[in-house]
Order: structure tokens, then sequence, then C-alpha cells
């Protein structure tokens, strides 16, 4: 193995499906400064399939047994959000560095002790929030501090959730439930905010609603109906540390119309991006702007060099995943730290719709 690179051990790599094969595995296989080393499974009857599946050396059926290996210098965490303390804690005790899936934990206060953890265990902690990193969102935040819309005066995002509607997948039932972290809140609408406020700054202040629309869900592969009992409307508006006015509001499901637009809105111009869906690493986002006042929206090309991923073939799970990576080693990605700040702005969130009030809040601490 070449010394330089940095070598992955993966937690949540699966054949068939996962973020971990679907995004992280592809892009990992073409970046020159990362190879995978090591995957878990706990099946010990997958273990040659894994292994032939995705030419890795090693498949480990204990976690302690990958956390400790002398081949690992990283351990990717890429499985379902109630299982992320427990290894992200095993990896930290271990003193090996953790990029884990978004969200870090199921509530503040797993994010919070995580993040404690790593600094005091002196490894990095690195966070699936892909949306950030996606090439055309990079490219609207330089687009922005080079002056070409003036002075930012309000935002707008709408998005569906995909999931959290009438239907959900087998595998997916976990997500309506509160206690697993994974609602729409805390996934599909902190995610793509946290694309706003890292290009537009964080809220300063915020109200919100959140209301379960939708009381039960039907499972796709038995017919049967379950409670759902997590918010499928999220509705927030604030101000951002600009003094810019946001407001955001995600729906649950799909729909035949808007599934996702994000308008920003400045003194001498507008930006429009749009998408098939608000899981915006999974999709291509349209990027137009307009100059002046009452200016056309034109389509913009997103220069090549915001694409940090040297195989353009991939599709944008990979490619928008795999933005990480190259950014990790550049000092750029998103951290632990970053992670605890949406964490505390999904709380404020939930304070503002239970009590009604307006909350302000700095988010960075």
């Amino acid at each position: 193995m070449n010394a330089n690179k940095t070598r992955i051990g993966i937690i949540g790599a699966s054949e068939k499906r996962g973020w971990a094969a679907w995004g992280h595995i592809p892009a990992l296989q073409v970046l020159p400064d990362y190879e995978i080393s090591a995957l878990f499974t706990s099946k010990k009857e997958n273990t040659a399939t894994l292994k032939a599946a995705f030419n890795v050396p090693v498949v480990y059926n204990e976690i302690q047994d990958l956390v400790h290996s002398k081949e690992v210098d990283m351990v990717l965490v890429a499985v379902k959000v109630p299982s992320h303390y427990e290894l992200i804690k095993a990896a930290a005790d271990a003193g090996k560095d953790v990029f884990s899936e978004w969200p870090l934990g199921r509530n503040l206060q797993e994010a919070e002790t995580l993040t404690a953890l790593i600094k005091e265990k002196r490894v990095k902690g690195f966070v699936g929030l892909q949306s950030r990193s996606v090439p055309a969102v990079r490219f609207i935040k330089d687009y922005i501090a080079q002056g070409h819309i003036g002075e930012v005066l309000s935002t707008t995002m709408v998005g569906a959730g995909i999931l959290y509607g009438e239907v959900v997948d087998q595998a997916n039932t976990y997500i309506v439930n509160p206690e697993a972290g994974a609602g729409l809140l805390p996934v599909i609408f902190s995610n793509a905010v946290d694309a706003l406020c890292y290009v537009l700054g964080e809220f300063t202040s915020l109200s919100a609603t959140t209301a379960i629309r939708r009381t039960k869900t039907r499972v796709i592969e038995t017919g049967e109906e379950i409670p759902a009992n997590t918010p499928d409307q999220v509705a927030v508006t604030g101000i951002l540390e600009s003094g810019a006015v946001a407001a955001v509001h995600f729906r649950g499901g799909t729909i035949p119309g808007t599934n996702f637009l994000w308008e920003i809105n400045g003194t001498q111009g507008d930006i429009q991006i749009t998408a098939p869906g608000a899981s915006l690493a999974v999709f291509d986002l349209t990027v137009k702007a307009s100059k002046g006042e009452n200016g056309p929206l034109e389509e913009l090309a997103i220069p090549t060099a915001y694409n940090l991923i040297p195989d353009a073939s991939l599709g944008p799970i990979p490619t928008n995943s795999g933005q990480n990576y190259p950014l990790i080693r550049s000092g750029q990605a998103p951290t632990f730290e970053d992670a605890l700040i949406r964490h505390r702005m999904i709380h404020a969130i939930e304070t503002a719709a239970q009590t009604g009030e307006r909350t302000s809040y700095d988010f960075s601490r």
C-alpha cells in the first residue's frame, strides 16, 4: 500500500444498497490519495461476497478488529443513525480519525458528547454534510462573495423529503420513530439548510412550525400501515447573520410540482437553484442567475475546477459525496464542530416549534 494514501475502513458497506455502496466506495476507488483497506460485516456468510464485490483485502466480523487494525487510518461510519454513537466512540477510543454520515447522532446530547470525545482522544472527526460540498453549492458561495448579485436581501428554500410521505420501504421504517433521530428535520431539511447556511451564514433568530400531517405510512413491501411519529412538515423563518431574511419549508414525500427550489435575492441580481429532489447530493443541480433589476434568469455553467473527483462518469451521488475526501486533504471538509452547529440549529427549531416562541441563539457556540 502507498504510504501517502489514507486507508479507509468502512462500517456499513453493503453489496446491494446504502450510502457507502452508492456514494463513498465508487468515489474512493478513483481518488488517488485514498484506498479502502478494510470493511466490516456482522454476517460472516457475507465476508467473501463483500471482499470480492469491492476488491478489498480484508473484511472483519468484529468492530474492535476493524478499529484497531494497523491497516486502517480512518473509519467511515455509514450505517443508520441510532448506531452512530457506539461506532464513532469505538473508533475514537482506538485512536482513529472518523468520517461519520449525517446526522452525527440521534440528538444534540450525542453530538456534543462525540465532539468532545474526539478532542479528548486527539483524533479528527468529519461529517457527511454533503450538501455544502456539492460543486454547484461551493460555486454559488464564491459567486455571491465576488459581488455578482450585490448584497443578499433574502432567501427562500422549498423542498420535498422524498421519504416521510405516503409510503416507506421496509429498510427505512425506522425513520418514522422520533427516537431514531432520522426524521425529515434532522436528515433532509438540515442537510439542505446546511448548504444555505454555508453559503449565506447562520441563523441568529428563527421561528418554526412542525406538523405530522400524515399520521400513518404504508410499508411498500408488505402493505402494512405503521404510525408516522415524526413531522412531515417543517417550516422555518428567520434572520441570518448578514441581516438577510430566510424562509424554508420542507414537505414529506414527493409531489408533481416543486421538489426543490432555492432562491437568493440580492440588490443587483438573483440566483435560482432547482433539482428533482431536496437531497442535494443525490441530484444534479441547475443554477440560474440574473443581473440587474428584473434581468432574465440565465443558466450558469459550473466551472470544472469545482469538481474534485477525477472520473466525471460516476454520476451525482459518488461525485457529490466524494467531494468530501479531497476537501479533508485541503482542510475544508465539514467537521464534527460543523455538525454540532447544525444539531444546535435542529434543537432550536424543535424548541421554537414546541413553544411557539421566536428563538435567538448563537449556533456557533
